[in-house]
């Protein structure tokens, strides 16, 4: 791994494979997630379609067999050949089969390599007596078809340590600035915690949203959930991150409550904790069951509470959902409090919402850089 560079606070992560396994799969305690340019996520919900049988090879199969073989030795001796007249290796090239989707002009070269990512840079915002600092990063974002924002608490020592850290991603509710937890103390709690190691170090990403109720959810063209995925996978490359579910936590208020869960439930190999705050669940029932297998190997905690007063988001959901997400095989508890709908509620319980968290995280407490 590459080292970070503190000028840009960027680094490229996992310049080779290196050591991860799919979750599952054996390997290390903590499973690691593949690098950014695998095609995908372990299959999720998909059951796999067995095929038919082979038939046995018959003798009257030899001319076939004698064929391909044939057609394998030309093909590497044109391998050889382009090799030799440093000649581009294309599939229209070799063997004038061009790939879907290719232009008339130009087939997509073979390559394993990923293709080269501008990553954005960090800007500071703040820093304040204790060390820590506020960041922020705007990009082009595909999954909005437009530009993407997040500001990065990064802890006291970051810029004086090789560490990698656990990350904490936040979604503020309905038309809220990504400045809301800074606005209710999320700096300042971080630090007390993190001093008296009530929480591990860790960073912190708060994700501005979009305006309207899009539920951080797929909607047409804007895809919001896409957009807390693409953070997550852009934060993994920029920063000194344990890239590991198991150091990964997603929370939010409101209608970023739900667009944590949906986060959490629909894509359950990124996230070991998720915390929903004065929301709502709808439509989320039906991916427990869809879950459960994978609850059940991997674990979730999760911490859901309501407000009494709240008249926005009906409280009497929290309780009954947490008893789901524990019929799904996730460590799940579910409080009402006193407090309306409002950041106040929010303020009232968010270092016993950073402690939920932070228990879970300390299983990526930083690890030192390899």
């Amino acid at each position: 791994m590459s080292a970070v560079a503190k000028g840009s606070r960027t680094q490229v992560w996992l310049e080779t494979l290196g050591d991860w396994s799919w979750p599952g799969q054996g390997g290390a305690a903590v499973e690691f997630l593949p690098p950014s340019w695998v095609p995908a996520f372990p299959p999720r919900r998909e059951a796999a379609i067995a095929g038919p049988a082979p038939a046995a090879w018959q003798p009257g199969h030899a001319r076939a067999r004698r064929l391909l073989i044939g057609t394998l030795l030309a093909a590497l001796a044109a391998v050889c050949m382009a090799l030799a007249q440093g000649g581009q290796l294309t599939l229209t090239g070799l063997i004038g089969v061009r790939s879907a989707g290719a232009s008339e002009q130009e087939a997509p070269a073979i390559s394993s390599a990923p293709a080269a990512v501008s990553l954005p840079t960090l800007d500071a915002v703040s820093q304040d007596a204790a060390g820590s600092s506020i960041d922020r990063a705007s990009y082009a974002s595909a999954a909005l078809h437009g530009e993407g924002s997040f500001l990065v608490y990064l802890p006291p020592g970051y810029d004086s340590t090789t560490a990698h850290y656990p990350v904490l991603y936040l979604l503020t509710g309905n038309n809220q600035s990504d400045t809301a937890f800074l606005q209710i103390g999320l700096q300042g709690k971080l630090d007390e915690l993190i001093a008296r190691h009530a929480v591990p170090p860790m960073i912190a990403v708060m994700i501005q949203g979009g305006p309207g109720t899009n539920n951080w959810h797929n909607e047409g063209s804007l895809g919001y959930e896409r957009y807390v995925l693409e953070v997550q996978e852009l934060i993994d490359r920029m920063l000194p991150t344990v890239p590991a579910r198991d150091a990964r936590a997603i929370a939010g208020d409101s209608m970023g409550g739900y667009g944590a869960m949906n986060a959490a439930l629909t894509n359950p190999y990124r996230f070991a904790v998720v915390e929903s705050w004065l929301s709502f669940f709808n439509g989320l029932e039906g991916h427990l069951h869809a879950d459960r297998p994978i609850f059940t190997r991997l674990g979730l905690h999760a911490f859901v509470y309501g407000g009494e007063q709240d008249h926005i988001a009906n409280p009497e959901e929290d309780v009954p959902f947490a008893a789901a997400l524990r019929s799904a095989g996730a460590d799940a508890t579910g409080r009402v409090y006193p407090g309306e709908h409002s950041l106040e509620t929010i303020e009232a319980h968010l270092t016993s919402m950073l402690v939920f968290a932070g228990r879970t995280l300390r299983a990526g407490q930083p690890h030192a850089a390899g």
